[in-house]
C-alpha cells in the first residue's frame, strides 16, 4: 500500500460508542492515535436521558470530527425510547453529514436511520482493512503498515490466546457504571493486580455481568479463564485445567498443577483475567487465588471475600429502565408499559424478567395482559422450598407447566438435568449414554443430534440456561456441548417432584454416569472423564445408591481422587460413602471394606500417618474378627504396610507384606498383578531395611515377570525397572544400574511423559548413577531439573521433593557450592521434621548430612555433637546393622577426628567397618571408604603400619571395582577424608 500524504496535525476525533462496544472503541482509539489523532472518547448509554436536538448539535459542534460506533443497541430504532432516539438523529444528522462518520460492529442489517449515516462495517474484514475504513471515515489514510499492538488493545475479532469464557449474552442489558467501576479497580494500583467481588442475591445476574466484563475488556488480556467454583473440588479442577492447557505441571496431581500455575501468574506481566464463578466456600477456595499483576473477578452471594482483599461491588436488581429495555429485547411484542408492569411485579429481578419474557416470546398468541394478571394474583407453583421467593415460584410454575404441555419429552429432559450438577450439566455424557438406559421418550432425543439440540435450546430459552456450542467430532456438526442451570431454579423443580418421580430420575442420572465410567481410574488417559463425572455424584444420588454398578462408579471416582493426589476431597467423599454403605449393607460389605481401605490411604496421602495407621489397624482387627481370608484382608495388609513404611516402621511393614505375598502364593496367585504388587512392596521394605541384595533380587524377579505378563512399556513394568536399577546402584553395581536406568528413562519418557512423577524419580536415580560414576556436573544438571519439575508438580514439601532436595544438596557440596548446599540441607531437615517427625529415619539422616556441612565450615564441635547424636538416633530407629547407621558411623568418625579425638574415631571406625562388611560385604564402596577413613585415624595415632596396610587394601579394592582412573579412586588416592551421604528411598 502506498502511503498517503503526511498529515502534520490531523483533526481531533470524538469517538462515541455504547459500553457494549468497548473492545472496538479501544482498538479504534488506538488506530487513530497511531496516526497522530487526539481522541476524545464518549461512552453513550441507550438507557440514558434523551438529549434534545440543540444539545446534540452543541456536542457535535466541538472542533474536529465525530465517529459513531454503531452496535446492536444503536440499531434498535424500532421500539419506545429507541424510536425517540431515531427521531432526534433524523433531525440532527443531515446538518452534520460532512463532520460525522459511522462504523458498524454488528452483523445485523442496518435500518434506514443508520444507512443515512453512511456507516461502513468493521466485522469480518480483518484488522488491516478495518483500520483503513476507520481512518477513511475521518479523512485519513494509513501512513504505515498495520502492526499488532504489543502492549495495546488486541483487534476485537482476535480472541485471547487462551480463553474458556462463556459466550457473550447478546441480550445483556445495563450495568454500565458497575462494569466501569470494576474495570477501574482491576486496572488500578500501579499495575498490580486487584480482586473484585460481584455479590448479591440469586437472580441478579452476577455470572452474566462477569461474562460481559470478560468479553467487553477481552482486548486487554491474553488469558481469560473461567473457573466454576461452586465447590472446592470443581474450583481446583477448573483452575488446574488451565495449567494442563498451557503445559504447566503436567503430571498426576492437581496440587502441583495449581502451584505451577500460581507461580506462572505471579511472574507474568499481567495480561490475564481469572473469574471464580459462584465461589461461596470462601476459606476453601481462597488458597487458589493467584497473586501477581493480573485481574481476579469473583461472583458470590456472600461478601466475605473482602477478608481476602477483594473490593466488593453489589449487584442490585435492575433499574426500571434496564428492566424495561431488557424485557422488550427479550420479547419484542411486549410494549414498554407492559414491560414496566412485569418488572414491577417481579421486583426488577433479571432472572425472572428473562424467564417471563422468554415465555411470552415463546407463546406469541398468549394474552400478555392475562399473563400479568395471573402473576399479580399469585398463581403458585408446586415448589415448597423455603428459599424460593414467591415471585420465583409464580414465574417458574407457569414456565414448567407450559413446557410440559407443549413438549413432554423436553420437559422430561429438563427434569433429568436437575439430577446433575447445575454448574456443569453433562451434555456430552448424556449424548454418549446408552439409549437402553434412558426412558423411551428420552432415548430418541439422545440418538438424534437435531432433536437433541432442539430440546436443549428450547430448555435454554425458556429457563435462561446458559448454553455453549462446539463441533461434535463424531458427527462433524456444531452442537450444544454445555449448559448451566440457575441453582434456585433447580431447587424449585426438585422440590416439586414426588418421591417416586425423584427415584426414577435419580436412577436414570446414575445410569448415565455409569455408562460414562471408563473403569480405569489409574489410567491418565481417563482422568478428564473422571473429572467430568465427579461433580454429579451428589446431585444424582449416586453416593447413596445401592446399585452395584453405581457403587463401582463411585469407588472408581474415589480411586481417581487418590491417584490425582486430591486426598482431602477424597477423604471427605470416602467417609460419606463409607457411612452410607455401612448403614445400608453393613460393615462386611465388600464395597464398605474397599472404601475403608481407601480412607486409610487418603489419610496417609495427607500425611496424617497416625490416623492412617489407626484406621488400617482397625480394618485388620475387624477382618480378623470376621475370619476373612480373601482379597480384602490382603488389601488391608498392603495398605497398612504402606503407612508403616511412611512412618519409618520397616520391620512391621515387611512382616505384613510377607504375609500378603505368602497368602497370594498359597492361593495360586504368585504372579497375578496384585500379587506382584505385594512382592514389589516387600522388596521396597527390604531396601529400606538395608537388605539391598535381597531387595534387588525380588525387584528383578517382579520386573522379569511383568515384562512377560504386561510388556516392557507398561507403567508397572517400568516402575519395577526403576526399582531394580536403584538397588543395583546401592549395591555398587554402577555399570548395570546406569545402563538399565538410562533405558528405563527412555521408555518412560515415551510411554508416560517427561513430567510424570515416575519419570522424574527415574531421572533422579539416573542422576545419582551419574554422580557415583564420576560425572557430577551432568548429575547436577539432571537433578536440578528433576527437582524443579517435581516442585511444580507436587509442591516444595512433598516427600518426593524432599528426597531429591537432600540428594541435590549433597551434590552441591561435592561440587563446592557450600552455602547453597547448607541452606538446602537445613531447610530439608526442617521440612522432614515437620512432615514426618523428629525421630523419623529420614529426618535423622538429613541432620547427619548437615553435620558434614558444619564440619566443612569449621564448626567442629557442633559437627561432632550433631554427627554423634544423629548416629545414635538412627541406630535406635533402624538398628546398628542397618547400612544407614553404618554410613552415619563413617561421618561420626570424621567429626570425632576433626574435633581432636582420633582414638574415639578409630574405635567408631573399627566397629562401623565390621558392621559394613556384615551388611554389604567387604568390597562395597561403603566398607572401602570406612577402611580408608580408619587408616587416616590410625595414622593420627602413630599406628602407621596398620594404616598403610588398610589404605593399600582399600585402594586395591576400589581400583578393582571402579578402575584406576575413576573419580572415587582418585579421591581416595589423594587422602581426602571419605564421607557418606544419607540418601532416602522413594516410598
Amino acid at each position: 500500500m502506498s502511503a498517503g500524504p503526511p498529515l502534520s496535525s490531523p483533526s481531533p476525533v470524538s469517538l462515541v460508542y455504547a459500553g457494549v462496544s468497548n473492545g472496538w472503541a479501544q482498538w479504534i482509539s488506538w488506530a487513530l492515535a497511531q496516526e497522530g489523532c487526539a481522541v476524545h472518547e464518549l461512552r453513550w448509554s441507550p438507557l440514558s436521558r434523551l438529549p434534545g436536538v440543540d444539545e446534540l448539535l452543541d456536542f457535535f459542534g466541538r472542533p474536529g470530527r465525530v465517529l459513531l460506533v454503531l452496535d446492536d443497541w444503536y440499531l434498535r430504532f424500532d421500539t419506545g425510547r429507541n424510536r425517540e432516539w431515531a427521531q432526534v438523529l433524523h433531525h440532527v444528522m443531515p446538518r452534520l453529514r460532512d463532520r460525522v462518520g459511522a462504523v458498524t460492529v454488528t452483523t445485523r442489517a442496518l435500518p434506514d436511520e443508520a444507512v443515512s449515516l453512511g456507516a461502513v462495517t468493521l466485522r469480518g474484514v480483518g484488522p488491516e482493512e478495518a483500520r483503513r475504513r476507520v481512518l477513511g471515515k475521518v479523512g485519513l489514510v494509513p501512513r504505515r503498515p498495520y502492526l499488532r499492538p504489543g502492549g495495546g488493545p488486541r483487534y476485537p475479532e482476535d480472541p485471547p490466546a487462551v480463553t474458556n469464557a462463556p459466550r457473550r449474552n447478546p441480550r445483556f442489558t445495563g450495568r454500565e457504571d458497575l462494569l466501569d467501576e470494576a474495570h477501574d479497580v482491576l486496572t488500578s494500583r500501579n499495575g498490580q493486580g486487584r480482586r473484585v467481588l460481584l455479590h448479591g442475591p440469586p437472580g441478579v445476574g452476577k455470572s452474566q455481568t462477569a461474562t460481559e466484563y470478560a468479553r467487553r475488556f477481552s482486548g486487554e488480556h491474553d488469558v481469560i479463564w473461567w473457573v466454576p467454583a461452586a465447590t472446592k473440588a470443581a474450583a481446583r479442577e477448573g483452575f488446574a485445567a488451565l495449567a494442563r492447557l498451557v503445559g504447566l505441571g503436567e503430571g498426576d496431581q492437581l496440587t502441583g498443577q495449581i502451584e505451577a500455575l500460581q507461580r506462572a501468574f505471579a511472574h507474568d506481566e499481567g495480561r490475564w483475567l481469572v473469574i471464580f464463578d459462584g465461589a461461596e466456600d470462601v476459606e476453601e477456595i481462597a488458597p487458589l487465588l493467584p497473586e501477581g499483576r493480573g485481574q481476579i473477578l469473583i461472583t458470590a452471594q456472600t461478601d466475605a471475600w473482602t477478608r481476602h482483599g477483594a473490593v466488593a461491588r453489589e449487584l442490585p436488581p435492575f433499574d426500571r429502565e434496564e428492566s424495561v429495555a431488557f424485557a422488550c429485547r427479550r420479547a419484542p411484542q411486549m410494549s414498554e408499559r407492559q414491560a414496566g408492569e412485569l418488572a414491577d411485579l417481579l421486583g426488577d429481578l433479571p432472572l425472572l424478567i428473562d424467564q417471563s419474557a422468554a415465555w411470552i416470546d415463546a407463546n406469541p398468541a398468549a394474552d400478555i395482559t392475562q399473563y400479568l394478571t395471573a402473576l399479580r394474583h399469585g398463581e403458585h407453583g408446586p415448589g415448597t422450598s423455603p428459599d424460593v421467593p414467591p415471585a420465583h415460584r409464580l414465574v417458574w410454575a407457569r414456565t414448567l407447566r407450559s413446557l410440559e404441555e407443549r413438549s413432554p419429552s423436553v420437559h422430561a429432559l429438563l427434569l433429568l438435568l436437575t439430577f446433575f450438577n447445575p454448574d456443569t450439566l453433562p451434555v456430552r455424557l448424556l449424548r454418549s449414554a446408552r439409549p437402553s438406559g434412558l426412558p423411551a421418550h428420552l432415548a430418541g432425543l439422545a440418538t438424534e443430534p437435531g432433536a437433541w439440540d432442539a430440546a436443549l435450546l428450547a430448555i435454554s430459552e425458556l429457563t435462561s440456561l446458559r448454553v455453549e456450542y462446539d463441533t461434535d467430532s463424531r458427527q462433524d456438526l456444531v452442537s450444544v456441548v454445555s449448559l448451566r442451570m440457575h441453582r434456585s431454579f433447580r431447587r424449585f423443580v426438585r422440590a416439586g417432584l414426588t418421591a417416586d418421580t425423584e427415584r426414577i430420575y435419580a436412577a436414570t442420572a446414575a445410569r448415565v454416569l455409569v455408562d460414562s465410567d471408563p473403569g480405569e481410574p489409574g489410567n491418565p488417559a481417563h482422568w478428564q472423564r473422571y473429572a467430568e463425572l465427579l461433580p454429579h455424584l451428589d446431585p444424582s444420588g449416586a453416593v447413596d445408591s445401592e446399585d452395584g454398578d453405581v457403587r463401582r462408579l463411585v469407588l472408581n471416582c474415589v480411586e481417581y481422587l487418590r491417584v490425582r493426589g486430591e486426598y482431602q476431597g477424597g477423604l471427605l467423599l470416602t467417609r460419606r460413602i463409607l457411612n452410607s454403605l455401612r448403614s445400608v449393607s453393613g460393615a462386611t460389605d465388600r464395597g464398605a471394606l474397599a472404601t475403608a481401605d481407601q480412607e486409610a490411604r487418603m489419610l496417609r496421602g495427607l500425611g496424617r500417618y497416625a490416623e492412617a495407621e489407626k484406621a488400617g489397624r482397625a480394618m485388620l482387627t475387624f477382618l480378623d474378627s470376621t475370619g476373612a481370608t480373601g482379597a480384602e484382608l490382603l488389601r488391608a495388609k498392603d495398605g497398612l504396610g504402606g503407612t508403616l513404611m511412611a512412618r519409618g516402621r520397616y520391620d512391621e511393614a515387611r512382616a505384613l507384606y510377607e504375609e500378603a505375598a505368602l497368602a497370594a502364593a498359597e492361593r495360586g496367585e504368585r504372579y497375578e498383578p496384585q500379587a506382584l504388587q505385594f512382592r514389589t512392596n516387600l522388596a521396597l521394605t527390604l531396601g529400606l531395611q538395608g537388605h539391598y541384595a535381597e531387595s534387588c533380587a525380588v525387584h528383578r524377579e517382579v520386573y522379569d515377570r511383568r515384562v512377560a505378563l504386561l510388556g516392557s512399556r507398561e507403567r508397572r513394568t517400568l516402575q519395577s525397572g526403576s526399582y531394580t536399577a536403584r538397588m543395583l546402584r546401592l549395591l555398587g553395581r554402577l555399570g548395570e544400574a546406569r545402563s538399565l536406568q538410562e533405558y528405563n528413562v527412555h521408555l518412560l519418557r515415551r510411554t508416560l511423559d517427561e513430567d510424570h512423577r515416575q519419570t522424574l524419580l527415574a531421572e533422579h536415580n539416573l542422576a545419582l548413577c551419574l554422580r557415583r560414576d564420576g560425572e557430577p556436573e551432568a548429575a547436577m544438571e539432571t537433578m536440578r531439573e528433576v527437582r524443579r519439575r517435581l516442585i511444580l508438580l507436587s509442591g516444595a514439601d512433598h516427600p518426593d521433593v524432599l528426597l531429591v532436595s537432600l540428594d541435590y544438596a549433597m551434590l552441591l557440596r561435592a561440587l563446592g557450592h557450600q552455602d547453597k548446599a547448607r541452606r538446602l540441607v537445613e531447610s530439608t531437615a526442617e521440612a522432614y521434621a515437620h512432615k514426618l517427625g523428629e525421630q523419623h529415619p529420614y529426618t535423622i539422616g538429613a541432620r547427619n548430612n548437615r553435620a558434614m556441612l558444619l564440619l566443612d565450615d569449621g564448626e567442629t564441635d557442633a559437627a561432632r555433637d550433631l554427627a554423634v547424636r544423629s548416629t545414635q538416633e538412627l541406630e535406635a530407629a533402624v538398628g546398628r546393622g542397618h547400612v544407614w547407621a553404618v554410613g552415619c558411623g563413617l561421618n561420626g568418625a570424621s567429626a570425632l577426628a576433626a574435633a581432636g579425638d582420633p582414638r574415639a574415631a578409630v574405635a567408631l571406625g573399627r566397629d562401623a567397618l565390621d558392621r559394613a562388611v556384615a551388611a554389604v560385604g567387604a568390597g562395597h564402596v561403603l566398607a572401602v571408604n570406612l577402611e580408608a577413613g580408619l587408616a587416616q585415624d590410625l595414622r593420627l595415632l602413630g599406628e602407621t603400619e596398620e594404616a598403610d596396610e588398610r589404605e593399600s587394601r582399600a585402594l586395591e579394592t576400589l581400583t578393582a571395582t571402579h578402575g584406576a582412573d575413576h573419580a572415587q579412586t582418585w579421591y581416595m588416592r589423594s587422602r581426602a577424608r571419605p564421607y557418606w551421604d544419607f540418601e532416602g528411598q522413594p516410598i
